[in-house]
């Protein structure tokens, strides 16, 4: 089995590294209620995913 005979510099790790970042979540519009919502997922405003509604809308609750 191939060992490397010297270690890496923290330079070059981290230059690898460099690339690794988190990349923020893509939004589109709900095609029946034009909320913003996460791509393959059911709407949390209206409940429809694909043009079907297959969740109950979420309530709306008051903080009194």
């Amino acid at each position: 089995m191939a060992v490397p005979k010297r270690r890496h510099s923290h330079a070059r790790k981290n230059k690898r590294r460099s690339q690794y970042k988190a990349t923020s979540y893509q939004y589109t519009e709900c095609p029946k209620c034009h909320s913003p919502k996460l791509s393959h997922r059911v709407c949390p405003t209206c409940g429809a995913y694909k043009d079907k509604i297959v969740a109950p809308p979420k309530e709306k609750s008051e903080k009194t």
